[in-house]
């Protein structure tokens, strides 16, 4: 997308018409899978996209793929993951590191379907490759760099889209549309309904919807840091606000506002100095852009490179995190609606902070120095985005427009509390929105909001309807991408693994459409099911167990107790990032200043003599420390958990030792958070009651 956004022209009035029997506008990883599906049923397609680079945020640098429970990424989401995994059976996919020393780091590879095994970690240019790869295996056609004409470059009649224009003035007719841009340019320019910005937790009977102050949810707030000011002169509203900070008020809690989740690059990094372009000082560097950065550093916070996932041949794909990182928050609410033109400025002041907290992290004095040497080492990788200064190509657009069609996905689906009719596919990871903006709390202090972070508990349906507009808006048109739901289940649908099953999904319907003569609203969804599970695609889930991290509570000896059933205080935040796990996955405390979070066991006993064990899946940025008390029949004993080595019993499971319990006292493991240094992880607590003579 960068430098390339066309300038507005008038378009050629007697262009040359090119007809398909479907016309995809966009070049994401959903409009490759949704190519190639209708290649695979006999008709004809071509792609139309303003990227110069197919494959979106998959190959534009999102290479830490956010799967949740893979066992339902099926069809042909699942055979890119598998050609990813061919692809790193190359030797010479490993120049820099070798396969055996990369090894099954974070989420690896691994063998669900026997020897069709799936690597869900990977090089942006690898990525690339495979949608390369696909376009030509089936001779799909591409018109790349193709910028539609908003204003005037689509065509209805009688409900339908007849063709659209491009700014070049080329047109393209088709039978059927499909919109797979981040942005729906061409759901909005066929005028479709569609939302910007969250809704208020009122409008679909949400819990998680609109304005989130005093909700922390992740750990991408200020918390368990000393309150930091937002003024220049600490403390004194009268010395004006720092920037990157909104003066504005954050909006009354739980109300619906303009405001969507903060953007960013995913960087691909290395330390290898072979393959290493240190940090530029970006055009236009101003070090008083991050002073709000370096009072984070004062306050001492040192989690900077947390999100430095390890990618193959010394690489990473570098994600936001903490309270000031990649995250551009508050600098893009105009994006989805923007002009090309205001968008690439959007872009280029994207591109600009990131360089800018990059140069000032290696080069500025109020840095800790150890950070400061540590970032020195780090650069952009040589052989990646190599026509862009080794930049992505692709800012990530985490939300944009979002369609009103003729079902809209909320919470309640996702949570299962309500069914969700005619399944396409399925999604599971958690209902995930970055920050949307950084504002100042009635107490003088700076503030994150927006974050949120809730399991699914599983995985979970997503609706035919969603994908399609209302039947008297437009009956010819699919939106898998942008499609029909609220802000926050859009923080879970958006996965590029879903929207790769959902463009298969749409693609196959569209299909149906055009050989039954039918509008998109009316296709039959019991063929539409037959023939998308026939293709591999998974539709349903009983089992909602993660095979390969999963451990099911069904399956463990004695008594035990999930983090689902723990009496919490304070704030934890789901994850399945790492594994073993008991049940749907574990939960960490998110640190807060006012408060230190406790989680609380408390299971039904006979009594006896019970061995107690705790569960946590091992990483680097545990505490060593995490206090757990155990309150027995003899009072209470308080262990210290290391949960940075990995457990000893099963790779899962540390002994708290061994207590006698009595039936008529309460008892309970008491898991807290105070004096820790790292993550503190809470999974389950089992007891296993101990034979005595």
């Amino acid at each position: 997308m960068l430098a390339s956004q066309p300038h507005a022209h008038a378009a050629t009035p007697d262009a040359t018409t090119q007809t398909y029997d479907v016309v995809i506008y966009g070049g994401t990883s959903a409009a490759v899978t949704a190519a190639v599906q209708v290649k695979q049923m006999g008709k004809s397609v071509i792609i139309v996209c303003p990227d110069k680079h197919l494959g979106g945020l998959t190959s534009g640098g999102l290479g830490w793929t956010d799967t949740g429970n893979k066992a339902v990424i099926g069809g042909l989401a699942r055979d890119f993951y598998h050609r990813i995994y061919l692809e790193y059976q190359k030797p010479e996919r490993w120049p820099f590191q070798s396969s055996s020393e990369y090894g099954n780091k974070g989420q690896g590879t691994e063998a669900i379907d026997g020897d069709n095994r799936t690597m869900w970690i990977f090089e942006p240019r690898v990525a690339e490759k495979v949608f390369d790869d696909y376009v030509a295996e089936y001779d799909i056609p591409v018109h790349r760099q193709r910028w539609l004409d908003r204003e005037h470059g689509v065509t209805k009649s009688a409900g339908r889209i007849q063709s659209i224009q491009m700014l070049s003035g080329e047109r393209y007719a088709g039978k059927i549309f499909m919109d797979t841009t981040y942005e729906g340019d061409l759901m909005a320019a066929a005028d479709i309904s569609f939302h910007v910005g969250r809704e208020s937790r009122d409008t679909y009977g949400e819990e998680y919807n609109g304005v989130q102050t005093g909700v922390l949810h992740h750990g991408h707030h200020f918390g368990g840091l000393p309150p930091i000011s937002p003024y220049r002169v600490p403390g004194d509203p009268g010395s004006g606000v720092l920037p990157r900070i909104s003066p504005d008020p954050p909006g009354e809690k739980y109300s619906g506002d303009h405001r969507v989740q903060a953007y960013c690059f995913r960087m691909c990094l290395t330390d290898h100095d072979p393959n290493r372009v240190p940090f530029a000082k970006p055009d236009g560097y101003d070090p008083d852009q991050y002073e709000l950065m370096a009072r984070i550093y004062q306050a001492g916070w040192r989690d900077t490179f947390n999100k430095f996932d390890p990618i193959p041949n010394h690489k990473t794909d570098t994600n936001n995190h903490g309270p000031m990182s990649t995250d551009n928050i508050g600098f893009n609410y105009d994006y989805p609606n923007a002009s090309y033109e205001r968008r690439q400025e959007i872009i280029d002041e994207h591109r600009r902070y990131q360089q800018g907290w990059l140069y000032f992290i290696c080069t500025d004095p109020r840095v800790p120095e150890a950070t400061r040497k540590k970032m020195q080492q780090w650069g952009l990788a040589k052989d990646e985005f190599v026509d862009n200064g080794h930049w992505p190509h692709q800012l990530y657009i985490r939300e944009a427009r979002r369609m009103i069609g003729s079902y809209v996905m909320t919470e309640n689906e996702l949570l299962k509390r309500q069914p969700t009719p005619q399944s396409v596919g399925m999604g599971s990871y958690t209902m995930d929105s970055h920050n949307v903006q950084r504002y100042i709390t009635p107490e003088g202090d700076v503030q994150n909001e927006g974050d949120i972070g809730v399991s699914t508990k599983g995985p979970y349906q997503i609706a035919y309807g969603s994908l399609v507009p209302k039947a008297d808006e437009c009956t010819n048109l699919f939106v898998p991408v942008c499609l029909s739901s609220s802000h926050i289940a859009f923080g879970s649908i958006r996965m590029e693994p879903v929207f790769m099953i959902l463009g298969q999904s749409a693609a196959t319907a569209a299909v149906m459409a055009i050989d039954d003569n039918v509008s998109v609203q009316q296709v039959d969804y019991d063929r539409l099911k037959q023939r998308i599970e026939a293709d591999g695609q998974v539709l349903t889930y009983s089992g909602s167990i993660d095979p390969q991290k999963s451990v099911s509570v069904k399956s463990l000896p004695g008594i035990v107790v999930d983090d689902d059933q723990a009496t919490l205080t304070g704030q934890w935040k789901q994850s399945q990032a790492n594994g073993p796990y008991v049940q749907y996955g574990y939960q960490h405390h998110v640190n807060a200043k006012d408060y230190e979070p406790t989680a609380t066991f408390s299971p039904t006993l006979q009594t006896g003599t019970y061995e107690v064990r705790m569960a946590f899946p091992r990483n680097t940025n545990r505490a060593t420390n995490v206090p757990v008390t155990v309150r027995h029949r003899g009072g209470q004993t308080e262990v210290k958990v290391n949960q940075r080595v990995t457990p000893p019993i099963d790779d899962q499971w540390v002994s708290l030792g061994k207590f006698e319990f009595d039936a008529n006292q309460p008892a309970a493991v008491v898991v807290g958070s105070h004096g820790t240094d790292g993550y503190v992880i809470i999974d389950a607590v089992q007891f296993l009651k101990v034979e005595t003579k």
